[in-house]
């Protein structure tokens, strides 16, 4: 099986989670995180050091912890090691862009023959044209054009919308991360009391810095409610702002994993194709991690646009936009303009090349769903056992376990009832037991194709280490 949402409980909305009294929860929290800084003193130092002149101490602010982050050195498969010598099974995988694991022989062969030949021209070379070749071939768009990142690709394929149909208005779903411009920083990491109702969702800027009038632009809807989603296209097609696009995950990555309900996208499909706006499936989390065509290959819905990033660059900074060839004729002809210095960067290439054709194969992705599924089956016993609430979802290289009274189906429900602190003290153990996980509770695991069943007995002694703790309380 390679889809798995499994409950261990039957739950109810409004029943409490079991999970042992809160002062018992505090307690394994501070013991947990006191053991985390006694095992990362060289962290600690490097993170004063790095304080200095880095904001925060970090690139990015997703590597924010407090009191500080971990500091890795090196990786190798499916393993990594922090700058205190700690060994650390990688569930966190970069966010989920070492899908082919840590240095891959063929990945490191490539780029290497590649960097003798030269680093980069900003013209195109063959590895390029073998990429959107493949790209083509698993995703069933024709058309492809290369960017750096996740965020570069969906704001350029929201431009490429907005050019083609005329329209400025965009409808996206509430509680998707689909990048940090402007466009899509809209309705994410949003209060309960500040969502509003499902026919009209509030558009809520995330972080100062984004102007109103651009959060205006954006509507969101609900995840899984295909209805709420046409009436609120129907409102706005009153009001004079018919939507140039939908972009949305087919499913949702940042909430843990919320799966499409039977149906759903496939009526999204129709309600934009009548409506005339164009379908953007955002498969910067799922594109090549789910499927060899990604969602689109896994849920059987074909867009008008694909957007990759993450684990297509295989450890570089990589992105693409694929599309029907009706859309990218305005790019072709010069009426969108898609362009950047490093778009195509041959050592991108080379790493993707080797990717597509060496790393990500049918037997790769039948180890993924193999060890997945063991994942999700382990997760719901040890829960079931130690009478935690919750579930595991799982699909391909992708799981989670959600932490619930109920099910959850969207953002509201995520934000009703999912138990906030149980995801932090799961890190903290986890940290501790040799697991690397992706900080907070909206985080998924990520397999890799070099992870084992030893990883993933790593994954499951910790689990079942926190829920017998908890049972106690």
């Amino acid at each position: 099986m390679t889809v798995s949402n499994a409950t261990t409980t039957t739950p109810r909305p409004g029943d409490p989670p079991r999970t042992g009294h809160a002062g018992r929860v505090t307690d394994l929290l501070e013991r947990e995180e006191r053991a985390l800084q006694a095992r990362t003193p060289a962290s600690e130092a490097m993170h004063t050091r790095a304080l200095r002149t880095m904001t925060g101490g970090v690139p990015s602010s997703y590597q924010l912890r407090d009191p500080w982050p971990i500091y890795l050195t090196h990786g190798r498969g499916s393993l990594v090691w922090d700058v205190d010598g700690n060994e650390y099974s990688d569930f966190h995988n970069g966010y989920g862009s070492m899908v082919q694991g840590h240095a891959h022989p063929a990945i490191v062969r490539a780029v290497t023959e590649r960097m003798a030949l030269g680093s980069h021209f900003a013209m195109p070379t063959e590895d390029s044209v073998l990429v959107s070749e493949e790209l083509a071939r698993r995703f069933g768009l024709p058309q492809w054009r290369y960017v750096n990142s996740g965020s570069e690709a969906t704001m350029d394929a929201i431009r490429i919308a907005r050019g083609v149909t005329g329209r400025d208005t965009i409808v996206k779903i509430f509680g998707s991360y689909h990048g940090h411009h402007d466009y899509v920083m809209v309705s994410i990491g949003t209060p309960y009391g500040d969502i509003g109702p499902a026919d009209h969702m509030n558009s809520l800027a995330y972080g100062a810095g984004i102007p109103q009038a651009v959060v205006d632009l954006t509507v969101p809807v609900p995840f899984n409610d295909a209805a709420a989603m046409e009436r609120r296209i129907a409102a706005l097609e009153a009001e004079g702002r018919k939507p140039a696009c939908v972009i949305m995950e087919a499913a949702m990555m940042n909430l843990g994993v919320v799966l499409p309900e039977p149906g759903y996208l496939e009526a999204v499909r129709e309600i934009t194709r009548r409506h005339g706006i164009v379908l953007i499936f955002d498969e910067v989390k799922t594109g090549l991690c789910v499927a060899a065509g990604g969602a689109v290959e896994r849920f059987g819905v074909l867009p008008d646009m694909v957007t990759l990033a993450k684990a297509l660059g295989g450890g570089l900074p990589a992105g693409a936009i694929g599309a029907t060839a009706e859309l990218m004729a305005a790019v072709a002809e010069d009426r969108v303009k898609q362009v950047g210095t490093f778009n195509g960067n041959p050592l991108v290439m080379a790493a993707a090349r080797a990717s597509l054709t060496e790393v990500l194969t049918p037997d790769a992705y039948a180890h993924l769903d193999r060890l997945n599924d063991r994942l999700v089956d382990g997760c719901t016993a040890i829960l079931a056992r130690h009478g935690i609430a919750g579930y595991a979802v799982g699909i391909s290289s992708k799981g989670c376990v959600h932490f619930t009274d109920a099910p959850i189906r969207d953002y509201t429900s995520f934000m009703a009832h999912q138990n906030a602190v149980l995801p932090e003290l799961a890190w903290l153990y986890n940290a501790n037991r040799q697991v690397l996980m992706a900080p907070g509770r909206e985080e998924e695991w990520t397999l890799s194709v070099q992870h084992t069943d030893a990883d993933v007995d790593r994954y499951l002694a910790s689990l079942d280490a926190m829920a017998a703790d908890l049972a106690r309380g």
